[in-house]
């Protein structure tokens, strides 16, 4: 997965329940637009550059720092939305006008670009005490990628007197609402292509959690069984069961003391489902013997949430990361996999299973479909 933009965007309210539209502001930029890292302190700030005949009220004026994988021009375009959402209608030619929400886009990335939609660093940002006083509470030392200072001091040289006030009051982060609650460890499960990974990389970046992903691509006997399924299984799968017995138990024993948690994109449990399908009975059965040697000393995940898939959905995902080796992958043996995964969670008692159907779900390219599954994951767990 690509590595988030940073983004700094500047909201201000005049009009209505002002407060009420900063926060439903804050909601809908988590909701469609990225990860919330900081809210600034929200502060009161008269209104500048109205018509003298006007007496509008003062504004609310706050900054929030972001992580999107949005352009910035999607960034832009989602904004707008949420603004006319939240009942800011644009009139062209109509100068400063008061607005229920007025959002803005100061810096993304160290980016320098201009174009119909968005101009960043914003062109006015440095003029504006509104703007740079709550970006100063939480991006003091970012550089301005074409002036040279820093935000605070941008702050100190500004060549405005308005009356800034902080408030008592202050924003929710959305994020606090998603509680991964006691678990020191959880394990995302799912057939070949059910975007485990994808969800393990996601998780982690927004959760500060430590990622475990299993090492599949190290493996020089997976192209080899693919071609040769029956010559290669036996090896493929002990190769794996030492390579992840090995990973987990080396990963889980190094405490880091920085990270919250941890996920893993697998549970070594799924050594012996793939095993009883690739192998013939008599090295099952001896592979077996093995697995439960080793399974009784690896520590057990806190919560499995295996993600369902149709077989359907699962092709086209497998065609699209585009494997070579994962081209001719039949459906029967996908059905068989699923099979072998549900038939394991029915019967086990050890594990904390959580099974999600994400089969209508594309929580890769649409954020609304990623937090459903979140919201998911952070109930609490059904009884099979």
């Amino acid at each position: 997965m690509d590595q988030p933009h940073s983004v700094y965007i500047a909201l201000g309210s005049n009009k209505g329940d002002r407060l009420k539209h900063l926060q439903d502001a804050v909601d809908l930029i988590f909701r469609h637009i990225g990860k919330i890292n900081i809210i600034a302190r929200v502060y009161n700030t008269p209104a500048l550059d109205f018509e003298a005949h006007s007496t509008p009220e003062d504004f609310l004026n706050t900054c929030v720092f972001i992580e999107t994988q949005c352009s910035a021009e999607e960034v832009m375009r989602k904004l707008l939305s949420i603004e006319t959402e939240l009942g800011r209608i644009r009139q062209a030619g109509a100068g400063y006008e008061s607005r229920t929400i007025d959002l803005d886009v100061i810096f993304y990335d160290d980016q320098v670009m201009a174009s119909e939609l968005i101009t960043t660093p914003h062109p006015h940002m440095h003029k504006r005490k509104f703007v740079l006083q709550p970006l100063s509470d939480i991006a003091s030392k970012v550089m301005h990628p074409t002036l040279g200072k820093s935000v605070s001091e941008l702050l100190d040289a500004v060549d405005d007197d308005s009356a800034i006030e902080p408030t008592n009051v202050w924003l929710k982060n959305p994020m606090k609402r998603y509680d991964f609650g006691s678990y020191n460890y959880i394990a995302i499960e799912g057939n070949i292509g059910a975007g485990k990974t994808s969800l393990a990389h996601q998780i982690s970046n927004e959760f500060n959690a430590k990622l475990i992903l299993e090492r599949y691509a190290d493996n020089p006997f997976l192209p080899k069984f693919y071609e040769e399924p029956q010559r290669y299984a036996f090896t493929l799968e002990m190769s794996f069961l030492a390579d992840r017995y090995q990973q987990i138990s080396d990963d889980l024993s190094q405490l880091d003391l920085f990270k919250d948690f941890m996920i893993s994109d697998y549970d070594i449990y799924k050594s012996l489902i793939f095993s009883k399908i690739t192998l013939p009975e008599d090295e099952f059965r001896l592979y077996r013997k093995l697995f439960y040697l080793m399974y009784k000393d690896i520590a057990k995940p806190d919560l499995y949430v295996y993600l369902y898939q149709n077989t359907e959905r699962l092709q086209a995902n497998i065609k699209k990361r585009g494997r070579d080796y994962e081209q001719n992958i039949e459906n029967n043996y996908l059905e068989k996999i699923n099979a072998g995964y549900l038939e394991f969670l029915k019967n086990q008692t050890e594990l904390n299973v959580k099974i999600i159907d994400i089969s209508d779900r594309d929580f890769v390219d649409k954020r609304e479909d990623y937090l459903w599954v979140l919201g998911e994951i952070c109930t609490p767990a059904e009884v099979l």
